[in-house]
């Protein structure tokens, strides 16, 4: 009997979440701060400390995340902080929603592009998904990465 191989589309979308979200951090890394400070305040979700310390740490964390999808490097960990980073992202969207917050674009991309928060929440919604998909199916995401070479023998 001849089985027959499907293709294998979670290393493309590894990949291709891991651009975008190397994108978006790149983008607000090479910003003045002070341009994310004011997204993150208009959402009015954090205590001023923590607004000032997620202006600094969120761009590099999304910065870092999508280079490690990218290579394929510690993907367990790095799947588990996307869907910790897309977790904060939907709750301070919907409760923007919710208070019917007067945001008009997202913030999400810097200066690159933004979208209205309805949008935005499905978006970040479907990546949620993908990405417990992407680990659930850990071995297929796997596929061309570094952990694949780096990490042969031991167990995901």
């Amino acid at each position: 009997m001849c089985r027959r191989q499907g293709i294998n589309i979670y290393p493309f979308l590894r990949i291709l979440t891991g651009l975008l979200f190397m994108t978006s951090g790149f983008e607000k890394v090479i910003s003045p701060h002070q341009n994310f400070l004011y997204v993150i305040q208009s959402y009015a979700f954090l205590n001023p400390l923590l607004e000032e310390m997620a202006a600094h740490l969120l761009p590099w964390c999304e910065f870092f995340i999508g280079i490690f999808l990218v290579l394929g490097l510690w993907l367990n960990r790095s799947l588990l902080g996307l869907a910790f980073l897309l977790v904060m992202f939907l709750e301070a969207v919907a409760q923007a929603i919710l208070r019917h917050l007067p945001i008009e674009e997202c913030g999400c991309f810097g200066g690159l592009m933004s979208f209205p928060l309805p949008s935005v929440l499905v978006f970040d919604t479907a990546l949620f998904i993908l990405t417990g998909l992407m680990y659930y199916k850990i071995e297929k995401t796997q596929r061309f990465s570094l952990d694949q070479y780096l990490f042969k023998n031991e167990a995901p």
